[in-house]
């Protein structure tokens, strides 16, 4: 497994300066935020993307995921905090519509620079009416963002969240049979299995197989808060041993969105901790 950085740490500053500190950090990869204040699929000039990608070759960055969780970006003003709309989800057909072009640009942005996947998120539990209404909407919205998903050979994690429409393993499982398309799977973020209760063995194996990134934080107190991890009480120790159980290889993508003040020194301290727990683990 290795160690990439997302730039929703960074969210006072230019994406090309934040690709540049991860870099300087000694991370082996990036996560682009696809919402403001960084990039917005579908809204890019062609030399903001040719930038980012001579950035990339030139520090030898490569890229963990495409965060497309959410897109504030439609609203104007921008919301206080997450709204998670327009969603994939929605029963406002405009937005739904909107959302599955936005997600299916991103991955077009993907194929480009070579990132193995784009994480969305499910949208709220009333997004879509009740729940079971919701799901069916959210089932025909990655169907059909996954056959183009398969075309560009990108893969879809969708991350679970406490509160969210799907929130927990088992039920993303079930999304993932239900939609039936081998580039679906999990944006894993152990801070919300945290949150969820659930036991990391238990988690990983109900996606086992499925797992495209894993974004990593500490949490303290079942409080979803995003902390440097070492500074809560997240069993890391268990999710990792599971994950190389379960054969996962890629990338433990550290998200901090929660450190825009000092987004440098808390990946410093994250990057130390956590290679210190891998080196641990050997």
């Amino acid at each position: 497994m290795k160690l990439a950085y997302s730039s929703n740490a960074f969210t006072r500053t230019d994406l090309g300066s934040a690709l540049h500190e991860i870099a300087d950090l000694g991370f082996a990869a990036a996560e682009i935020l696809c919402d403001q204040p960084h990039w917005q699929p579908g809204r890019l000039a062609e030399a903001d993307i040719a930038a980012v990608e001579e950035l990339l070759a030139a520090r030898g960055l490569a890229l963990s995921n495409l965060n497309a969780n959410t897109a504030n970006g439609y609203f104007d003003p921008l919301p206080p905090e997450n709204v998670f709309e327009p969603a994939l989800s929605s029963r406002n057909p405009a937005w739904r519509e909107w959302r599955i072009g936005y997600t299916i640009a991103a991955l077009q942005l993907a194929a480009r620079l070579g990132a193995p996947c784009v994480s969305v998120t499910s949208g709220q539990p009333g997004s879509g009416g009740a729940p079971a209404e919701g799901l069916d909407l959210l089932v025909d919205s990655l169907q059909r963002v996954c056959a183009v998903a398969e075309a560009l050979d990108v893969r879809v994690g969708v991350e679970y969240e406490p509160g969210l429409l799907v929130e927990r393993a088992a039920e993303l499982a079930e999304l993932i049979t239900r939609v039936g398309s081998p580039v679906l799977g999990a944006n894993l973020d152990i801070g919300h299995s945290y949150l969820d209760g659930e036991p990391p063995e238990d988690a990983v194996d109900a996606l086992r197989g499925r797992i495209w990134n894993v974004h990593v934080e500490d949490i303290a107190q079942r409080k979803h808060f995003h902390l440097i991890p070492g500074l809560g009480d997240l069993p890391f120790g268990r999710y990792f041993a599971a994950l190389r159980r379960a054969g996962y290889d890629g990338y433990l993508t550290v998200e901090l969105y929660t450190y825009p003040h000092m987004p440098g020194e808390a990946g410093r301290q994250s990057l130390a901790y956590l290679r210190g727990l891998m080196n641990d683990a050997r």
